[in-house]
């Protein structure tokens, strides 16, 4: 073993008293086009900044990994592989005893590190490697200086964003627990660029007094207390199992459309609002100078974009929200919305405003969903990177869904940004069709 730089049963249940549970959804059972759960930790391990993560699987995943974040190929990033060699497999090492050479030989290089995932992939799961008993069994031998925690980022049945939800799951369960009962807190939940957590936390602090934490943190050492008065709003769509594991916690999930363009963002801290009973004068009075900055930001996008049809194929679980969002704020038409995995509760906000018109499906059978994408010949596609230059090379316009996890998107002064990221490959393609135009 040397080093070089889950499926999450997500609830169908219906949200009661809303008209999502009427929505027809095509359920599909067939190949799929998605990156695997490792794709996460390109924006994990920049966002908790004393953590590692250690791969344990092939060259296959050090390559994807790597190709991933091939923009950081000059830092030294905060995760790793440790690959299971033809030895390994063939029995010849003791595949434990190698996992805890790596891991002393990483953690005497790198002093830094407070908390360490073992993230298991595809081979790790195949030659059934226990990553949950060595995460217990290398914590006792490095605590107190680091916590070792484990989790599945394989891709063999799920989708890349499960990733941050295996990760935070395993996460929810070290969170200390509440200790003054009286006092009520509010949870962010979901990976945000250190900018939006910024811009998020001075709003929530003209809101009102109560406390408020991100998960992930920071730093290892800030996990915040969790409890019966703890209220979580997940600022991600793809986070059920955290959802589910906070809630076994004594925490109450605030549902609520999710922080994507001006209203969603509006929607969304008002759930909070209303949880700490803040007068919906002052909550206007905090909210109106950022909805209308970010309306003005959004309208030379509308200006472009409104009337255009959308497709959206199913990889990250965000389709229903920007599909929302591009509807509600842009005036785009979606047509097909496809997500890998729906959770009607989760998102009961996001399709009642969703136009009737549109067709929902959950999973994917590729081909049959690439005959419906050609049939509807929109104007533009969402996909993976995998589909996106076959279906420009038949004429259709594409945009690359994973670039929408990493740029920041949320909050009111990315709404202009994220709007920029479905109005460029229009722009993109006029240039093309310029004779003379490079």
């Amino acid at each position: 073993m040397t080093v070089v730089p889950r499926t999450s049963a997500l609830s169908h249940a219906n949200a009661s008293g809303t008209g999502c549970a009427d929505r027809p959804v095509i359920v599909e059972h067939g190949q799929r086009e998605v990156f695997c759960g490792l794709t996460s930790i390109i924006w994990l391990h920049r966002k908790i900044q004393d953590a590692f993560f250690l791969v344990v699987g092939s060259r296959t995943c050090a390559h994807l990994i790597q190709s991933a974040a091939g923009v950081m190929i000059f830092a030294e990033p905060r995760f790793a592989t440790a690959i299971i060699d033809e030895r390994d497999l063939a029995g010849l090492a003791d595949v434990n005893e190698e996992l805890d050479r790596v891991v002393a030989q990483l953690l005497s290089r790198r002093p830094d590190i407070r908390m360490l995932f073992l993230v298991g992939s595809c081979p790790s799961e195949v030659i059934k490697l226990d990553l949950p008993r060595a995460a217990q069994r290398l914590s006792r031998t490095h605590a107190p200086a680091v916590k070792i925690l484990s989790y599945s980022g394989s891709g063999i049945e799920t989708t890349f964003t499960q990733g941050e939800d295996a990760c935070l799951t395993a996460l929810v369960n070290e969170l200390p627990q509440e200790t003054d009962a009286a006092i009520p807190s509010l949870l962010v939940v979901g990976s945000l660029a250190e900018v939006v957590e910024d811009q998020l936390n001075r709003l929530f602090a003209s809101l009102g007094t109560f406390d408020v934490a991100f998960l992930p943190p920071r730093k290892a050492e800030a996990l915040p207390a969790v409890g019966p008065n703890t209220r979580f709003l997940l600022a991600q769509p793809f986070l059920t199992d955290t959802a589910r594991a906070l809630t076994e916690r004594g925490g109450r999930h605030l549902p609520a459309s999710f922080p994507l363009g001006a209203r969603g963002t509006t929607d969304w801290l008002h759930a909070a609002a209303q949880a700490f009973d803040v007068p919906d004068a002052h909550f206007r009075d905090v909210t109106r100078a950022g909805e209308e900055r970010a309306k003005r930001a959004l309208e030379p996008h509308r200006f472009r974009l409104a009337g255009k049809s959308v497709f959206f194929f199913p990889d990250s679980q965000l389709e229903i929200p920007l599909a929302r969002f591009l509807s509600e704020e842009l005036g785009m038409v979606p047509l097909e919305v496809g997500s890998p995995y729906l959770n009607r509760r989760i998102m009961a906000a996001e399709i009642d405003r969703l136009p009737a018109s549109v067709q929902l499906s959950e999973g994917q059978d590729v081909d049959r969903q690439l005959d419906r994408c050609k049939a509807a010949k929109p104007d533009l596609v969402v996909c993976g990177l995998g589909l996106a230059n076959p279906l420009e090379a038949q004429g259709l316009t594409t945009k690359w869904s994973i670039e929408l996890l990493f740029a920041p998107t949320q909050g009111y002064d990315q709404a202009g940004d994220l709007a920029a990221l479905f109005s460029r490959p229009f722009e993109r393609r006029a240039r093309l069709e310029v004779p003379g135009c490079n």
